[in-house]
């Protein structure tokens, strides 16, 4: 998407993907990367640990790009901040059973086990990790994307403990609030920080288009 809206100079919107390549290696001037991405998450969540002296780490790993990003920028903060990585495993997209990977990640005994997934594959690896007793031997989980919804998918029993870094939290400020009362009473829920992002990301790029009288790619993106 990215070489297309380049090649075909309109405006990428982004919100939900991820991976820091889309400002690093394959950024574009069309590109506009909102909401969050894979070292944003790594610089809140790594740092934090490291600095509380959770020092070791050992990671599951999506095996797509998104995965290989966060792993890759998660232990590049490890390392900068005097931490040490043990090892990492990859987990194929979708997987349904964790326990070889998590076996491995327990038998590094690795201070900090870092998810670098998300989505179902997070909440799969959260579950097992539970039935593993990962945290009770003194591990601790840190998922590097996670959200308020997945915490209500896995139940507070489940989800008791874990870390996480999201770049919108309804409940933040009293900003956050009233913006997430008025989505409530549209949607039904308060938002995601998908949703947040997303919503964010449009009302700009209308505003920008107001502003500059035209909806051409460049001066859209200049404003």
């Amino acid at each position: 998407m990215q070489q297309i809206t380049r090649d075909k100079n309109r405006v990428f919107l982004m919100s939900g993907p991820g991976a820091s390549d889309l400002t690093g290696p394959a950024c574009s001037p069309n590109g506009i990367h909102w909401t969050y991405d894979t070292y944003a998450l790594s610089k809140v969540g790594a740092r934090a640990m490291v600095d509380r002296g959770e020092d070791s780490w050992f990671f599951i790993t999506a095996d797509y790009a998104f995965g290989h990003a966060l792993e890759r920028d998660a232990a590049a903060i490890v390392k900068a901040n005097h931490g040490k990585v043990l090892g990492a495993v990859r987990a194929p997209l979708n997987t349904n059973d964790f326990s070889s990977f998590l076996l491995q990640a327990k038998s590094s005994n690795a201070k900090v086990i870092g998810l670098a997934n998300g989505g179902g594959d997070a909440q799969n690896a959260i579950k097992q990790a539970a039935e593993f007793g990962l945290q009770n031997n003194g591990q601790k989980l840190v998922a590097l994307l996670f959200q308020i919804t997945d915490v209500h998918s896995l139940g507070f029993g489940v989800a008791q403990g874990m870390i996480l870094t999201e770049g919108f939290y309804w409940d933040m400020d009293e900003a956050s609030r009233a913006f997430s009362r008025r989505f409530l009473a549209r949607a039904g829920h308060m938002p995601t920080m998908f949703q947040a992002g997303l919503y964010s990301a449009v009302t700009h790029y209308l505003k920008a288009i107001d502003t500059a009288g035209t909806d051409e790619a460049k001066p859209v993106i200049a404003q």
